[in-house]
């Protein structure tokens, strides 16, 4: 059965996709206005790497701008929430005083979204939608899902760092000015060949030892595809006021508990909701955290090799297999979401491949590549379409 008959491929392709390239984007993009280098004191790769771990952040505030673009804007349209991150340029507020005191406020024409966490208590609130979602963290917990995209230049980094081993060649770049603070540069740059990226360049506050920069270049680009920066910061601890919530009157709000699910948008499922004017609602239902990948979800989703070259492999649902007809193509329903009958489109517009492994089609772009299988398989990796059509054959 064709992966592209599956309706199931249409409603998690986009976040799968989504997820392998979090550090990066298609098409090249203007990098942000820098200042003349300024004159620092030396200091090595080894002393930043140091730096970046012993950093003390007490508070911030402050403004991000995150340019990206995937090649797919109509995937990632589809994605919703803080997936859209990755297409366009988008600008976001951030507060932080603490690990339990946290706010984002991803803005744009029509309104903003933001995610508010003090101590156990998140809430997520829509403008646009006039809705909002009170979630309360399990004491077990009390952290956001690993899963969430990243929205500040550290949240990426961390990220990036955790990448940092034998397959990797650290070094220092050029400094620089971020937000009116000098910075230091720390690269990072794969050595499998196999990997699409060629470099992560991280800009670090020379005195806060903050990441200011996060910025991902391709294979043959001399520009970013994928950056995201600090304008504007500042390093005093935010008003308590910037996390307290009260839902507007008229505002739908759902109750609910468990992790929060994304950076950026909260989601609905599992939860119970009703209309109020600031009053709580009394029963609540459990919500399961993000499934982490190999973690046995409910797309069978697996890890082939490490680090830059890690492959996504995922098998789409056999239930919505054996309900199509072979021979025919998926007939997107309700249950797939706006857009799913222009997003098989462009499936079926991708380009066949075949070998040893098998047949299927292919997305390949600067970052990133996508292997559709004939016989049910999505495997997806910052990496060459080799490496997909090796790990297809395992």
């Amino acid at each position: 059965m064709s992966v592209l008959k599956n309706r199931s491929t249409l409603r998690w392709l986009v976040p799968l996709a989504a997820a392998v390239t979090v550090v990066g984007g298609g098409a090249a993009i203007g990098t942000f206005a820098a200042n003349a280098e300024p004159a620092l004191p030396p200091r090595s790769a080894a002393q930043l790497l140091v730096d970046l771990q012993t950093a003390r952040l007490d508070g911030l505030s402050g403004t991000v701008v995150q340019r990206a673009d995937l090649g797919l804007p109509k995937l990632v349209g589809l994605a919703g929430g803080d997936a859209a991150l990755l297409s366009g340029t988008h600008t976001l507020r951030v507060w932080y005083s603490g690990p339990d005191r946290q706010r984002v406020a991803l803005l744009d024409t029509l309104g903003e979204r933001d995610v508010i966490r003090s101590g156990r208590d998140v809430w997520t609130w829509d403008s646009k939608a006039n809705t909002a979602t009170h979630r309360t963290l399990p004491e077990s917990t009390g952290r956001a899902a690993e899963g969430a995209l990243p929205v500040t230049p550290k949240e990426a980094a961390e990220r990036a760092l955790a990448a940092v081993d034998p397959s990797t060649l650290v070094t220092t770049g050029r400094s620089a000015t971020v937000a009116g603070r000098d910075a230091y540069e720390l690269v990072l740059t794969p050595r499998d060949q196999a990997s699409l990226v060629h470099q992560v360049r991280i800009a670090i506050d020379a005195t806060e030892h903050v990441p200011l920069r996060f910025e991902v270049l391709a294979n043959g680009a001399d520009q970013p595809a994928f950056e995201m920066a600090f304008t504007q910061v500042d390093y005093r601890r935010p008003d308590a006021d910037q996390f307290t919530f009260n839902p507007p009157p008229g505002v739908k709000v759902t109750e609910a508990t468990g992790d929060l699910p994304g950076a950026v948008a909260g989601s609905k499922d599992g939860a119970r909701s009703k209309d109020r004017a600031g009053s709580k609602a009394d029963a609540h239902r459990k919500a399961g955290a993000a499934a982490k990948p190999g973690a046995g979800d409910d797309a069978g989703l697996r890890t082939v090799g490490t680090g830059w070259t890690t492959v996504l492999v995922a098998r789409t649902d056999a239930a919505d297999a054996a309900r199509t007809p072979v021979g025919d193509a998926a007939k997107p329903g309700p249950a797939d979401g706006p857009g799913a009958a222009q997003a098989l489109d462009m499936l079926n517009g991708l380009p066949k491949v075949s070998g040893d492994w098998g047949s299927g089609r292919l997305f390949a772009g600067k970052l990133f590549s996508v292997l559709l299988t004939d016989d049910g398989r999505v495997l997806a990796g910052a990496v060459t379409p080799e490496r997909l059509y090796q790990a297809a054959r395992g």
